[in-house]
């Protein structure tokens, strides 16, 4: 019975593999017999100082009207995003963390025999999902590991219904400026909805100025997310910022109370708690600075990083990932991004950093001796 039923679905679900996430701390600690207190996680690009507090109170407080549906059309968040914004309410559609923002635009715009087009070693949930309603994703080379915007836009086609930026890009820590961005938006045809995914712009300086697309009216949607800085991703709070039109059709594809109400609460207190994200941004810039030069000491080639990761050459990415994670510290293998040679580490506290330089350090060694 088993497979008649699998005959039946979707033939090109056939060779689709489900997302791979970071190895959690409580899954390592059972497989390797170790104390979970001394694992560290530094693989999902998290926020090690834990989530704002601000927004930990409030989440107490809403947990008392736990029994209670959430409001399902986020009125207050929804409200302060758009006010912090320069948006209306009806620009902000709220998502079960902006990876559902991907498959609210899937279900919104694409169809079998539609592509949809990302740079080659990007986000890979642009291709899982695209996969998943039937469409191709063209995937373009980007040299030295940033978005050619120019070959992205030579790329499209009249089956071409989005294009993927991510902004800082996961998982190479890239980015592309303001005047690459409006270069090609100047080339982008109506039919096209371009897709910022913007999840690390919170850590980068002067990003680029992408409202102004959505100000204008142009099909973009700019996803942004509490997962990472604000220190929420358990929660599975994220956004998208559309104009009008487009965001009404993302709010018919999502399921009705999609963003719990205790995420709303949570994500409401953490959009207001500056204080939290300049102590995360200011930990990780000196975090960034000392695993550049610890690579550098190490000899290590790696990709300047504006995000809060690092990716880094290390020869056989799976082997490094096994050693260090025998030894309690959980980082990214890139196979699956295409770069076995590579791994992702993320910007912990500095005792966490300094641990697992040390620690690759020793798996290195260990590699390296004869025999």
């Amino acid at each position: 019975m088993s497979s008649k039923i699998k005959e039946q679905a979707h033939p090109w679900l056939e060779a689709l593999v489900p997302y791979d996430p970071g190895k959690p701390i409580e899954e390592t600690a059972r497989e390797l017999g170790l104390d979970p207190d001394d694992i560290i996680k530094l693989a999902s690009n998290e926020n090690s100082l834990g989530p704002s507090p601000m927004a930990v109170e409030a989440m107490k407080t809403a947990c008392e009207n736990a029994h209670i549906y959430p409001d399902g059309g986020g009125y207050k968040l929804r409200s302060a995003i758009a006010e912090k914004f320069g948006l209306e309410r009806g620009n902000v559609v709220l998502g079960n963390g902006s990876n559902e923002i991907i498959e609210l635009i899937g279900h919104g715009f694409l169809n079998p025999g539609d592509n949809v087009i990302a740079a080659e070693h990007a986000f890979v949930v642009y291709k899982l999902m695209a996969t998943l309603f039937g469409a191709e994703t063209i995937e373009v080379p980007d040299p030295g590991f940033v978005h050619d915007l120019d070959a992205m836009a030579d790329a499209i086609t009249p089956e071409t219904k989005e294009v993927f930026i991510a902004n800082p890009n996961n998982p190479t820590g890239t980015m592309v400026g303001e005047g690459e961005i409006e270069r090609f938006m100047d080339r982008v045809p109506d039919h096209v909805t371009v897709v910022f995914d913007e999840a690390y712009y919170e850590f980068v300086d002067n990003p680029p100025n992408t409202l102004r697309y959505v100000q204008e009216g142009r099909n973009v949607v700019i996803m942004r997310t509490f997962s990472k800085i604000q220190g929420l991703a358990s929660l599975r709070i994220g956004y998208g910022l559309a104009n009008a039109d487009v965001a009404e059709v993302l709010q018919k594809c999502r399921q009705p109370f999609n963003a719990n109400a205790i995420a709303q609460a949570g994500a409401l207190a953490g959009l207001l708690d500056e204080e939290h994200r300049e102590r995360t941004r200011e930990m990780n810039r000196n975090g960034l600075r000392f695993y550049e030069s610890a690579f550098e000491e190490l000899g290590l080639e790696y990709v300047p990083s504006v995000a809060n990761f690092i990716l880094v050459k290390v020869g056989d990415g799976d082997a490094v990932f096994q050693g260090m994670l025998q030894r309690g510290v959980i980082i990214r293998a890139m196979r699956g991004y295409k770069l076995p040679d590579y791994v992702r580490i993320s910007v912990g506290t500095e005792e966490e950093n300094r641990r697992c330089v040390e620690t690759l350090r020793e798996v290195l060694e260990e590699m390296n001796e004869p025999g």
